[in-house]
């Protein structure tokens, strides 16, 4: 066949009689002109561009500044693409009539060449807006004005000869002409903008602010459309995570309009006019939201609509090209080859194929554009909220949290639930609109398909939706439930590891073990249910649109007379689902409706709570009143005064006034007033009165002008911030070396920072939860000392430190520090014996002040108060007479932070290590390890019954496909019986298919629960019976994970994880499968697609991980930031560090916002390119069909186009679902890591029948050459120890600091490794011991007391063997018997988590008395009095030696004072045994180290 432009087949082709442009031809020609000009000018521009611009253009530029009418151009651009694609189907299928000869290239050819040079203008148009050169454009102006001029002659041709609307080269033709000409409108719009030729003075374009910021890196709202519906801007980021993990550095700050801020004042002005409109009704929120962000939820309904639109395309082109495949039959035109109608270019199946196509790509856009524009908004809406509920927080009443009205809890839920309720409402919000539209749709071409029987179909998944709403209500309950066990079974675990050593010195530890398993049980029965609702819910999405497909084609067999063609059957199945996702997510969408309204109800009810009132006067804008009371005498009048009260009464809450009733109160510069009283008196509230956080019921306070400004506050309750502690003590201050080195020695925190690891730059925990009181206070303290304020508050600062250090902070803070400084302080106590030091005192009594004055007025007219005081100070004195040398509360406080502080370092440690290894692949063998933990046989039913419903359902199709291909017979009654005869099998396959749907969605969930079970219960024999060591190098806080979020992920997340994504595979394989079998060629084009598909999971996978990462990271520290603003509210406002506190929320909200829209874009990037990849294979899928038609049943080519378009909905949930059980999977891998821990030898040789029920029953201890470590890869602590203990001996055993005192009596209930040696008691080698008979046989009382939440029956025997008479009896030995007694319940009554309801040295006696209560022959007290007071602690050494006069007792002495009237002392150095006898003997030898001990102690 010969090519020729104009065919060599018609006499007159290329025949100008008639008039050059009469020739259809040479028209043609002529709109080759424009294009040709447009390739020949631009090709060169482009390479000399690209070759020097690269290097010169930064990133910024490029992507942000746009020309004006930049997204009409591409829009348009994008249309007149697609009507070029359509003018070369409709050429090449007009070629196809012609006369077979020849080919008419002018058919098509220019349409191809428009093609080329349509793309080459928008990349043309992109590289010069990159290069902001606009002179460039005017060659598209020129491309455009003569495409137009052509474009008009061809249609004004068209015309003369007759030619209209009917005929589709017509149609084409006057669009091009419209597009042409707006093309050219939006270059005339460029250049009278911006005046780049034609005018004198061009103007100069400034960047936008955001293109100046080079931190901001969220392009999405600056990038060309192209860019922005496909995501290419992601892509550097995305494929450069793959070797460096993401940072918040890389992800960098958003846009302006989209932060924090901007959306916040965009949201208050909406509020305020909506205030201002409506003055008698309380403001809306909702429309307040409305008006701010309606329009992008607008945009975003548009975007969805056309997407659901479309969607239905794909149907429908199914349709199409099945029945044209079935009824090949061409047409003759009237019109001559040249000419054909719309409807006809519609019957060429390429061109239906190559429609599917561009409608799937189409939908997907828009779908995705849609999703990230409510993700974008609802973002915008959350950060605005925040920053709302924030400043609402920072102008709460303090009535409101102190009375209760405002809890800490409700603020976290407004923060944490409420925002984000909110926020996924916006994000579902379009499917309120669009789903009702797509199922009413859905449901009339089903009806035109099918008729009468698609409406029964469509009526069993309506009915069936609303089982699908209540099983999910049933599941959030059942959520909460779970959530409540799982927090007892937290609490139970934490108190374990808490106490796990005194638990396994009592060989307690499987009595707490079972209880801990107890609380699982009840969470498992929980988690059961959640899983039984769990698959029922996957049931149901799974079932319904089999049981609708059932119903509707066996009703059509049974009442419609026509036979179902295979176009219909397989039409409508891919409508059925389709329909299928809007109902079931209709509930969920109704679902978040209801709570939204919940949420902005409460939103509504907080931001309406009451506020502080107006601070003009705390601002001291008030200078006459000042300027009187400067005229009123007072008792400083001289000096100056600072803060003056008159007759005023303030509230809390307007029901309980405190007064000051006498008169007025003048607080003067420069002098340290005092505020004492009981407690409950009034004193902090006055403090409060001052600071205007009370409400004024009468009277006023002033301040002088200067000094409001410049107020430090140390509250009563010590308030940290999660912060370094520098940052902490400085507060937002510039950093003066000497002046933080004085406060730091003033309150004495150098000792407490020196065993911090990072010194005073290590982060203190949320709420300074790794700090013990002291310590929280004394770093608050300090913070109200380095501050450079006038005036310094201090709210009974002494209340949680010991004697010493608060006289220590009196004289060295506040005499010395702030009075040096001559600042005025105003201090609240309850130590009176600092009374002496006070300028000025006020005396309170129930609200009101009772006296007021300096001590001598005091002492002069008010004697009996002057006693009374006198009185408590002398009882407060007697304090200081304990011995000094007892280890004070201050030390062991210091021992304890050093603990928490270790366990900090390990876990960053842990951390980085996951850090570096997380960039591996996919970790099959922890899938695998997960899998067998939930059993061999529940694995397999998974597998078998997944498989089983996949080829089920497979056959469904292929059933469908045989039955409607089958050819219908001559006779209309044998033809219905042969119709029919299908009807049993199909039945039968859809009966099994709804059956197995249940098996594997059941399967699933149980062995995800099996799995769970094991795993938990494993982790916790585990660690429960570890050696003691494993708990002194691994942090709390990593084990503590392993039981709460790790648990958690694997009870609850992965199951449904593993579902979804075993599902989609399958789906994806069996949908490939399919397309295999019905069109072998498919697998030609099946290589270059699984490469493509393999690169965007391996990318996605790892970004993914990353983004998730930064999203959890950086919200956490948000939520702190809510909790502690309100926990420090006073601090906050009487510092005036608002508007810091305000800018660093703001902060926290945007990096958050920024993690999460970038994870965001992350999925939209996957989607699109996954949606693409899908779109490719239904076109492959469709053009191999349409190819290798002749030969295969026109079923199976519908089969295969159906299971293509279900590929599209599948192939991004198989990669997400993939990165999600990825990311699950390392809580798998977390808890394994500890699954190899090895546990303790609890066995021994020696079989627990052969040891007498009495041993110990003489105490005798024979200590033969001992070595000991505490692992094997460590030093020797004990090195060759010998000694010999009698039976009833009181032995001590002192020795430096790590000289191996602790060791020795660890050694005695084999908690450490003895490598050598021995300990024989009463003639029994120990080491052969079960470990369990061992520990229950010896009693020890530790230095640090351990309290179990539960009864004080249960603290004292948890075994539950002993009679009432006896835990009493060890009671009155403890001194505890008549305290107890005094408590409701006696035996029962409730300690609460560590023993929090007792002061220490309570804990201790009752550790005591836990020793007693086993009685046993041998007692070990390892410092067991420090916490005592020094007269209870005389009474103990008197009981332990009657109680314990027949046993042994070891005492370990950390101070030696306490065992000089031992028998005999053991005196180590370094792990030697080096002194052995009598302290008398020992004493009396000058050199002897106990002496030197002894001595140096004194």
């Amino acid at each position: 066949m010969s090519l020729s432009f104009c065919g060599n087949d018609v006499n007159n082709s290329y025949s100008v009689e008639k008039g050059v442009l009469n020739n259809g031809c040479f028209v043609d020609a002529l709109n080759l002109v424009p294009h040709v000009f447009l390739l020949f000018i631009t090709f060169p521009i482009l390479f000399i561009g690209w070759g020097s611009q690269s290097s010169k253009v930064q990133i910024h530029h490029n992507t942000w500044l746009h020309f004006p009418g930049h997204n009409l151009r591409w829009i348009l651009t994008f249309t007149l693409l697609f009507v070029h694609v359509c003018e070369i189907a409709e050429g090449i299928v007009s070629n196809t009539y012609a006369l077979p000869h020849s080919n008419h290239l002018h058919l098509f050819l220019p349409a191809f060449m428009g093609f080329i040079a349509a793309t080459t203008s928008v990349v043309y148009y992109h590289n010069i807006e990159t290069a902001n050169f606009p002179k460039l454009l005017l060659a598209l102006f020129i491309y455009w004005v003569l495409a137009f001029i052509t474009k008009i002659i061809k249609l004004w041709k068209f015309a003369e000869v007759g030619l209209g609307v009917e005929h589709l080269r017509f149609c084409i033709t006057a669009l091009l002409v419209v597009l042409y000409g707006l093309l050219m409108a939006v270059e005339v719009n460029v250049i009278i903008v911006r005046k780049y030729v034609f005018f004198a003075n061009p103007q100069r374009v400034k960047p936008p602010e955001d293109l100046q910021d080079l931190g901001v890196r969220f392009l999405q709202p600056f990038v060309n459309l192209l860019s922005k519906a496909t995501y290419w801007w992601m892509n550097p980021l995305i494929i450069g995570a793959h070797k460096r993990p993401i940072e918040l550095k890389k992800i960098g700050k958003l846009p302006i309009a989209m932060r924090s801020l901007t959306n916040y004042l965009r949201l208050k002005d909406h509020k305020a006019c909506e205030n201002a409109e409506d003055l008698e009704k309380s403001p809306s929120i909702w429309r307040a939201m409305y008006r701010a962000f309606g329009r992008p939820i607008l945009l975003s309904s548009t975007f969805r609509y056309m997407a659901d639109l479309l969607g239905f395309a794909g149907p429908l082109c199914i349709s199409g090209i099945v029945e044209r495949l079935e009824n090949n039959t061409e047409v003759d035109l009237p019109f001559g080859v040249f000419f054909m109608s719309s409807t006809q270019l519609l019957q060429n199946t390429y061109v239906l194929a190559v429609l599917l196509f561009l409608a799937l790509v189409l939908q997907r856009t828009f779908l995705q554009a849609s999703y990230y524009v409510t993700i974008e908004t609802g973002i915008n809406l959350r950060g605005a909220l925040l920053a709302m509920i924030y400043n609402k927080i920072l102008r709460l009443s303090t009535s409101n949290m102190s009375m209760g009205e405002m809890t800490l809890g409700q603020i976290n839920n407004l923060v944490a639930i409420e925002t984000n309720q909110l926020m996924w409402f916006l994000f579902l919000c379009p499917n309120l609109w669009a789903m009702p539209v797509q199922i009413i749709m859905g449901v009339i071409l089903l009806y035109y398909l099918l008729g009468f029987s698609a409406l029964i179909g469509a009526l069993v998944i309506v009915l069936l939706a609303p089982i699908q709403y209540l099983i999910a209500t049933k599941l959030a309950d059942t959520q909460k439930s779970t959530l409540d066990y799982s927090t007892d079974r937290l609490k139970k675990t934490t108190e374990i590891l808490k106490g796990i050593k005194l638990l396994k010195l009592y060989a307690w530890e499987n009595i707490f073990c079972d209880s801990v398993l107890e609380t699982r049980g009840k969470e498992l029965t929980s988690l059961r249910t959640f899983a039984l609702y769990t698959s029922m819910s996957i049931f149901m999405n799974a079932a319904i649109p089999i049981a609708a497909v059932l119903a509707t084609f066996v009703t059509h067999a049974y009442i419609s007379q026509s036979r179902l063609s295979p176009a219909e059957a397989f039409a409508s199945l891919a409508l059925f689902h389709i329909l299928v996702t809007p109902l079931f997510l209709l509930s969920t969408v109704v679902r978040f409706a209801v709570k939204a309204l919940v949420s902005v109800q409460k939103l509504g009810e907080f931001l309406q709570s009451e506020e502080i009132g107006d601070d003009s006067w705390r601002n001291g804008d008030m200078p006459v009143s000042l300027e009187s009371c400067k005229k009123h005498p007072g008792p400083f009048t001289s000096k100056g005064y600072l803060i003056k009260c008159p007759v005023c009464a303030f509230c809390h809450h307007c029901a309980l006034p405190h007064n000051t009733e006498n008169g007025m109160l003048l607080l003067s510069a420069g002098q340290l007033t005092m505020i004492v009283g009981q407690v409950g008196c009034g004193k902090s509230s006055l403090l409060l009165a001052m600071l205007g956080e009370m409400q004024t019921h009468s009277g006023k306070v002033y301040w002088s002008n200067k000094n409001r400004y410049s107020v430090a506050y140390a509250a009563q309750k010590s308030w940290l911030l999660n912060a370094t502690v520098e940052d902490n003590i400085t507060f937002g201050s510039p950093f003066n070396k000497q002046r933080y080195k004085a406060v730091i020695d003033a309150c004495s925190l150098q000792p407490d920072i020196d065993l911090l690891p990072f010194g005073d730059q290590t982060e203190i925990g949320e709420r300074g939860i790794n700090l013990s009181g002291g310590q929280r206070q004394r770093i608050c303290v300090a913070r109200a000392l380095y501050q450079n304020t006038n005036i310094v508050f201090l709210d009974d600062p002494f209340s949680a430190l010991d004697i010493h250090l608060s006289d220590h902070l009196m004289q060295e803070g506040i005499l010395k520090f702030l009075q040096d400084d001559k600042r005025t302080v105003v201090l609240v106590t309850h130590k009176l014996q600092y009374l002496i030091h006070a300028d000025w005192i006020i005396a309170m009594k129930d609200g009101s002040v009772l006296r007021e004055g300096t001590l001598k007025d005091i002492q002069t007219h008010d004697v009996e108060l002057y006693e009374h005081w006198k009185t408590l100070m002398n009882r407060q004195d007697q304090e200081l007479e304990k011995d000094t040398e007892i280890e004070s509360q201050t030390t062991l406080e210091r021992k304890t932070l050093r603990r928490a502080f270790y366990s900090r370092e390990e876990d960053e440690d842990d951390n980085l290590s996951t850090t570096t290894s997380r960039r591996s692949k996919i970790p099959w063998k922890v899938c695998w390890c997960y899998l067998s933990s939930g059993g061999f046989l529940l694995v397999f039913l998974m597998v078998t019954s997944k498989l089983a419903k996949h080829s089920v359902m497979v056959a469904i199709d292929y059933w469908l496909a045989a039955w409607t291909s089958s050819a219908p017979n001559e006779q209309n009654s044998s033809f219905s019986l042969d119709h029919r005869s299908y009807v049993p099998v199909f039945v039968i396959l859809c009966g099994a298919g709804i059956f197995l749907c249940l098996i594997t969605s059941l399967s699933v969930e149980f062995l995800g629960l099996s799995a769970a079970t094991n795993l938990h219960h494993n982790l916790l024999n585990k660690i429960i019976h570890a050696p003691l060591r494993f708990f002194d190098i691994t942090p709390l806080g990593q084990i503590l994970n392993r039981f709460s979020a790790d648990t958690n992920i694997i009870d609850q997340h992965i199951p449904p994880t593993l579902e979804s994504l075993t599902r989609s595979t399958l789906l994806c394989l069996s949908a490939i499968g399919i397309i295999t079998f019905v069109t072998p060629v498919f697998v030609t084009a099946l290589v270059p697609l699984a490469v493509a598909f393999y690169f965007i999971q391996k990318y996605f996978r790892v970004a993914s991980k990353d983004l998730q990462d930064l999203d959890d990271s950086t919200q956490l520290p948000l939520l702190c930031h809510f909790s502690e603003t309100a926990e420090g509210l006073t601090t906050i406002r009487a510092f005036r560090h608002e508007a810091r506190f305000k800018q660093r929320m703001l902060e926290l909200t945007d990096t958050n916002n920024t993690a999460y829209l970038f994870l965001s874009a992350a999925n939209r990037w996957l989607e699109v390119r996954t949606d693409y990849l899908g779109a490719v294979i239904v076109l492959t899928a469709a053009v191999a069909a349409i190819c290798s038609f002749y030969g295969l049943q026109s079923g199976l080519v519908g089969l295969g186009l159906t299971y293509a378009l279900t590929v599209t909905n599948y192939l991004n949930w198989v990669v997400r679902n993939l990165a999600d059980l990825e990311v699950q999977m390392a809580a798998v891998k977390k808890v394994n890591s500890f699954l190899t821990t090895e546990s303790e030898n609890y066995e021994g040789s020696i079989d627990v029948s052969q040891v007498p029920e009495d041993w110990p029953q003489h105490g005798e201890i024979k200590i033969q050459d001992l070595c000991v470590r505490y692992d094997p890869m460590l030093k020797p602590v004990l090195k060759h120890v010998n000694a010999f203990i009698n039976p009833g001996q009181k032995v001590g055993i002192c020795g430096r600091t790590g000289s191996g005192k602790s060791s020795l009596s660890l050694a005695f209930f084999n908690m450490v490794d003895v490598f050598e040696g021995k300990i024989i008691i009463d003639g029994i080698d120990i080491c052969k011991l079960p470990l369990q008979t061992l520990r229950s046989r010896l009693s020890i009382i530790l230095q640090d007391p351990v309290l179990f939440s539960g009864s004080i029956r249960f603290n004292l025997d948890p075994e539950r063997t002993c009679s009432d008479d006896r835990l009493w009896e060890a009671l009155e030995i403890a001194q505890l018997k008549n305290m107890v007694k005094t408590l409701p319940g006696g035996l029962d009554a409730v300690i609460t988590e560590g023993g929090e309801n007792f002061s220490v040295g309570q804990r201790q006696l009752f550790c005591l008395a836990r020793a007693f209560v086993r009685k046993s022959s041998i007692l070990i007290m390892d410092e067991a009095t420090a916490s005592i007071d020094m007269a209870t602690e005389n009474i103990l050494q008197k009981v332990v030696m009657t109680a314990f006069a027949d046993r042994t007792v070891v005492t370990i002495a950390h101070l030696v004072s306490s065992i000089l009237e031992a028998e005999q002392v053991l005196v180590f150095s370094t792990g030697i045994l080096v002194e052995c006898d009598s302290a008398a003997n020992l004493l009396a030898q000058e050199d002897s180290l106990f002496s030197i001990l002894v001595r140096t102690h004194k």
